[in-house]
């Protein structure tokens, strides 16, 4: 390990710790009850922002793999066209890796969340983000982003020390 390392530790996803980076999509206490009783509608949990550019709504299935921890974070994702939701539906905890939106990504700006396994996140458009860490079996996510023309994937890579993420405590 290198000496001037920076252990990233997971914390608990929160809405309001989220917040900067995005949404965070999970049934809570607000509901409606709907189709005559036997349904609670969870609405109004975020919008989905892909329409610039001529894109359109695009809904995917991924299949993720786990990844071995600790693992060194050598690059960060963004989309400047849209939002990207992952919604999980293995009912399995998994991490998400941010920074804040901008043309850089400052090693000190990166943060990590443990979700708890119902909990999905919408990224807003430009926010960097890792992609999405799998941690003990397969995962399944319900994925919205956007498809349609123009670049939408910008790629930053860092450089020197490495971002090493800890296993979640």
């Amino acid at each position: 390990m290198t000496a001037g390392a920076r252990f990233l530790r997971p914390e608990p996803l929160t809405r309001a710790a989220f917040a900067a980076f995005g949404d965070v999509i999970e049934a809570g206490d607000a509901f409606e009850t709907i189709n005559r009783g036997t349904t609670r509608q969870y609405n109004k949990l975020t919008e989905i922002d892909v329409s610039d550019d001529g894109g359109r709504t695009q809904i995917s299935i991924y299949r993720v793999v786990p990844y071995e921890l600790p693992l060194a974070i050598v690059m960060l994702e963004r989309h400047p066209l849209s939002s990207q939701l992952f919604m999980p539906l293995s009912a399995a905890p998994f991490l998400v890796v941010v920074a804040p939106p901008g043309e850089h990504v400052e090693r000190a700006s990166v943060r990590a969340f443990v979700t708890n396994g119902a909990q999905g996140v919408n990224y807003r458009r430009g926010t960097w983000h890792h992609p999405v860490i799998a941690l003990r079996s397969l995962c399944e996510f319900l994925v919205v982003d956007r498809a349609g023309p123009g670049a939408n994937c910008d790629e930053f890579f860092f450089e020197g020390d490495p971002l090493l993420l800890q296993p979640p405590p």
